[in-house]
């Protein structure tokens, strides 16, 4: 498979992540972790409208109402765009100054996974996952984590996806999409500096799992049972997480961290000739059907 690689946008980001694609409101939406924003680009005119917050932004998901729900270092908090406030939800590991929010998604249950991270080097085994529901309560999932990252569901929802960036390790649970309840764990991959240790990630019709390898330029699709398909070489050295968007859910699109010396970097970036098409969104606060 032939794979075409180009720049989406010319607007450069010091930490690009979290692509989201909103089937509603035909936009995707990014977050600028260090820029303490998260933008929001009208597919059809490419017009990019920017919410700022006070603290990094890790992570985000769409509501049921058309909020976003959104980690703001510690804090969990509800963002109207149409009023620009915010109303605080939960708190994450407050009391830990070394963490702070990270990776995050809404899963098939209506609740928002979101785990923290060491943001110091080296790191140590001290950050989490959670799970948010729609009251604002608060459940430690799992805990002696470096870099939480990953979070992703099979098409069927049956099965939850989760890695850990520093040891490189990605997981696989089973999963109840109408509880959020988690079954039995497995290793799925295990990935190294040379390989791609795994960043953000995402899920194809087919339940591939797509995983940005941070640690050396590339974009893994793993298949269901856990090998290698596809390492397609990015022209970026840090991609941090890839999203299926636009109308039909098969554009393939990349983020990546500001480098000083590369002048890609930083940026988006569209990945063509996959032949893969991606899954909506789910919205905090609403079960999947």
């Amino acid at each position: 498979m032939t794979h075409t690689i180009t720049r989406f946008l010319d607007t450069t980001y010091q930490l690009a992540e979290c692509p989201t694609w909103d089937d509603r409101l035909n936009r995707l939406l990014w977050t600028d972790i260090q820029g303490r924003t998260i933008q929001s680009m009208d597919w059809a005119s490419r017009e990019i409208t920017t919410y700022h917050f006070d603290n990094e932004v890790g992570s985000f998901g769409l509501t049921e109402d058309d909020r976003l729900i959104v980690s703001v270092w510690d804090k969990i908090v509800l963002f109207d765009p149409k009023t620009d406030q915010s109303e605080v939800l939960a708190e994450v590991q407050a009391d830990e100054p070394r963490t702070r929010l990270n990776d995050g998604k809404v899963g098939p249950d209506g609740a928002f996974w979101v785990g923290t991270m060491d943001t110091s080097s080296p790191r140590e085994p001290i950050a989490g996952l959670y799970r948010v529901d729609a009251s604002g309560e608060v459940a430690e999932i799992r805990d002696e984590l470096q870099c939480s990252n990953g979070l992703a569901w099979t098409p069927d929802g049956s099965y939850m996806y989760h890695s850990d960036t520093s040891p490189g390790w990605i997981e696989c649970y089973g999963f109840d999409p109408a509880t959020g309840a988690l079954g039995s764990k497995m290793l799925y991959a295990q990935q190294t500096n040379s390989t791609g240790r795994p960043d953000g990630a995402t899920v194809d019709t087919d339940g591939n799992y797509w995983s940005a390898g941070v640690s050396s330029g590339v974009l893994n699709c793993f298949g269901p049972d856990g090998d290698l398909l596809h390492a397609i070489k990015l022209p970026v050295d840090k991609p941090t997480m890839p999203c299926f968007c636009g109308p039909g859910l098969d554009n393939l699109i990349v983020t990546s961290i500001k480098q000083p010396e590369d002048m890609n970097s930083g940026g988006l970036f569209l990945v063509e000739g996959h032949g893969r098409t991606g899954l909506k969104s789910y919205r905090f606060g609403k079960p999947a059907d």
